[in-house]
């Protein structure tokens, strides 16, 4: 590569695709990206609070996570660095008492979103030996009750994670990061019985995010494969 190919990259960690990328951690990492001289793409049903270029769409619906990827890419010169696969979400209950329709939707944003996400950057990522880092959670590889749909999704990226780490092994670099309970509006809508109790001990999203960022900024061909973040008295790990 010329110096001049050189000089045309991007400064920081680049530009960056975050699904959920308008609150929680997501919003978290699209900050850290923005303050590191980035350029965070956010993909999300709800727009962002910072000004980023953003596409606005419900990633259960996969079919369109691939043009919004596109236009993000098209907005951001053609360049993708980076996907970080924040968006998620969680139903909360017993098999028998979750329907069809919720328990399938959790599986669809958590896991299929996720997959979406991924397959839409591939070819950026290729181009700019990029980086891919997905969200799993504790609870991707502790099973509790209550929780199968969130449970199944969350291991499911565990493992499609790690097969595709050996899939582009030398093209890409790949990272599962695996996050514990923050204090986010994740649990917001959850009954009482579901949400953690005022002395729970959470993580905040934004030292997560700079888990998120030191992945970022390692060198191609230097890989984290996988990173346990959560609060030194979190029950949920081990």
């Amino acid at each position: 590569m010329t110096n001049a190919a050189h000089s045309s990259l991007p400064k920081g960690v680049g530009n960056v695709v975050i699904t959920g990328g308008a609150s929680g951690l997501g919003e978290a990492v699209a900050v850290a990206v923005r303050d590191a001289g980035g350029r965070p793409l956010v993909i999300d049903k709800d727009a962002p609070r910072i000004d980023c270029h953003h596409v606005q769409t419900d990633i259960s619906d996969t079919a369109t996570v691939g043009p919004a990827v596109d236009e993000l890419a098209r907005a951001a010169g053609g360049r993708v660095d980076a996907v970080f696969t924040a968006a998620g979400i969680d139903v909360c209950g017993p098999l028998a008492s979750v329907s069809r329709q919720d328990w399938e939707r959790v599986v669809s944003v958590d896991l299929l979103g996720t997959a979406a996400a991924v397959r839409a950057c591939l070819p950026y990522l290729e181009k700019a030996e990029g980086r891919v880092v997905t969200c799993s959670s504790t609870l991707g590889i502790k099973a509790v009750p209550d929780a199968t749909a969130y449970c199944a999704a969350k291991f499911g990226v565990v493992g499609f994670t790690r097969a595709l780490a050996a899939e582009t092994a030398g093209r890409i670099g790949v990272t599962l990061l695996i996050p514990s309970g923050m204090h986010t509006a994740f649990f917001d809508d959850r009954d009482e019985q579901y949400r953690p109790p005022p002395d729970a001990k959470l993580n905040r999203p934004e030292d997560v995010a700079d888990s998120v960022m030191f992945v970022l900024r390692q060198p191609p061909g230097c890989e984290i494969r996988e990173l346990v973040v959560c609060a030194s008295e979190e029950s949920s790990w081990p």
